[in-house]
C-alpha cells in the first residue's frame, strides 16, 4: 500500500496497516518529507511525533508535483491494494490524482482520502488541523472549567480517531472487494469523528435543546463524579448510582447527606452538584491521597490518583499489559521503545523502525522496474 499522508491521521492509519502485516510505502516530498519530521520534541535528530505514527513503513522521496514524479507514483499505484492520502484542498484536482484518475490505473484500488471537513465548500477552502476542528465542531465549547475560555483536548484525539475510522473503512472496502466488488473511495473526515465522539452530547441537545456545559473533570450524567483535592494532591472519584452514593456517605460518616432530599436521587445531585461537591471537598481535604485510595477502594468505589505521564508509566499495569515494543524487536539498535497497538499483542506488531527520509527510494523503485536512468533523473530533481 502507498501512504501519501502527512501529519497524524492518515499516517496513523497506514502505520496500523503496517503493524498488521501490510507492506507500506511512504511517499514523501523533497526536501523535508512529512511535516511531522520537523515538529519538536526531538529524540536526537528525530521528531517524536513522526516516530509515533510511522513505523513499519519504507520511505520513498518523490516529488509527485513534477511530471516524472507523478508518472512514477502512477506506476506504483498499478500494483497497490490501498492508497491513503491527506492532500490539502484542491491538490488532487490540480495534480490529476483524484479517485477517478487512480482507478483508471488500478480498477481494484481502495483509495482513502482523509480530510478535515470533507468535500463541501468548507473543506474546499480551509485546510484543517485537530485543534481547529475541535473548535468548529463545538467540542471545545464544553471542555474546561466553568467561566474560563474554551480549552482543546490536549491529545490529538480527532487525528488519531479519524485514523482508526480510516482503517476500519479500508478494511471494510477490502472485504467487499474480495467478495466481488471493485475500487472504492473511503473518505473519513475529522469533523465526522468529532460529532461521533460527542454522540451522547449531540443527542442530549437534540432531545432537550439544552447545550452541554463546562464541568471541568465532572460528568454530565453523574454526581459526585469528578476530581477532588486531598491534603497532598488530587484523585478522581466516580460514583454512578444512588447505592454508591449512600455507600460513600456511610464511609465518610456523613448521614446528613443521604438524609437530605436534595441529594437522594441522581437527578437531585446533578441539580445541586455544587453543594455536593463542596461538602465532599471539605471532607476530602482532611487526609492524603493514599488514605482515600485505601478507604474508598476498600468500599468498592471507583477511585484513582491523578498521575502525570511519568507516574502513569511507572504503574505495574503498564508492564503487565506489555504496552511497549523493544527496539530489539524492531531491529533498531539504540532506538526508542514504541507503543504497540492496543489490540492483540501477539499479532504482527512493529517489525520495522520508522524510516529515515528517503531511506528506501532506490529499493522500492527498483522493485517497481525503474531503470538506473530514471532513478538518477528522479534523484536529481
Amino acid at each position: 500500500m502507498l501512504d501519501l499522508g502527512t501529519n497524524i491521521a492518515a499516517p496513523f492509519a497506514a502505520m496500523m496497516l503496517g503493524d498488521m502485516g501490510a507492506d507500506v510505502i511512504k511517499i514523501e516530498r523533497p526536501p523535508n518529507g512529512d511535516d511531522t519530521r520537523a515538529l519538536p520534541p526531538y529524540w536526537g535528530d528525530e521528531a517524536t511525533v513522526f516516530l509515533a505514527v510511522n513505523r513499519n513503513k519504507r520511505s520513498v522521496l518523490l516529488d509527485i508535483r513534477t511530471p516524472d514524479g507523478r508518472a512514477t507514483l502512477l506506476q506504483l499505484v498499478e500494483s497497490a491494494d490501498v492508497v491513503i492520502e491527506s492532500f490539502p484542498p484542491g491538490l488532487a484536482d490540480k495534480l490529476k490524482l483524484r479517485f477517478e484518475d487512480l482507478r483508471e490505473r488500478n480498477s481494484q484500488l481502495v483509495l482513502c482520502s482523509v480530510s478535515a471537513f470533507g468535500d463541501g465548500p468548507l473543506g474546499a477552502k480551509m485546510p484543517g488541523y485537530d485543534a481547529l476542528v475541535q473548535a468548529v465542531s463545538g467540542l471545545m465549547s464544553f471542555t474546561g472549567q466553568p467561566d474560563t475560555p474554551p480549552v482543546r483536548l490536549a491529545p490529538s484525539v480527532l487525528d488519531l480517531s479519524t485514523g482508526m475510522w480510516a482503517l476500519i473503512g479500508i478494511q471494510a472496502a477490502l472485504v467487499r472487494r474480495s467478495a466481488g466488488g471493485g475500487a472504492e473511495h473511503v473518505r473519513p473526515a475529522l469533523l465526522d469523528t468529532a460529532f461521533t465522539l460527542m454522540c451522547h452530547q449531540v443527542l442530549g441537545y437534540r432531545a432537550t435543546g439544552d447545550l452541554p456545559q463546562k464541568l471541568g473533570s465532572g460528568a454530565p450524567s453523574a454526581s459526585p463524579y469528578r476530581v477532588f483535592g486531598a491534603s497532598d494532591g488530587y484523585f478522581m472519584l466516580a460514583t454512578a448510582s444512588d447505592a454508591q452514593f449512600v455507600r460513600l456517605c456511610t464511609i465518610l460518616n456523613l448521614p446528613a447527606l443521604t438524609g437530605d432530599p436534595r441529594f437522594a436521587t441522581m437527578n437531585g445531585r446533578l441539580t445541586h452538584r455544587d453543594e455536593v461537591d463542596t461538602l465532599l471537598g471539605d471532607e476530602f481535604r482532611r487526609r492524603p491521597i493514599s488514605a482515600w485510595l485505601q478507604i474508598l477502594s476498600d468500599a468498592g468505589l471507583s477511585v484513582g490518583r491523578v498521575n502525570d505521564i511519568r507516574e502513569a508509566l511507572a504503574l505495574p499495569v503498564v508492564a503487565e499489559r506489555d504496552l511497549f515494543v523493544s527496539p530489539e524487536q524492531m531491529h533498531w539498535p539504540g532506538g526508542l521503545p514504541l507503543l504497540r497497538l492496543p489490540i492483540d499483542r501477539d499479532g504482527t506488531g512493529p517489525g520495522r523502525p520508522p524510516p529515515k527520509l528517503g531511506e528506501h527510494t532506490v529499493e522500492v523503485l527498483r522493485e517497481a522496474g525503474m531503470d538506473y536512468a530514471t532513478l538518477d533523473r528522479l534523484n536529481r530533481q
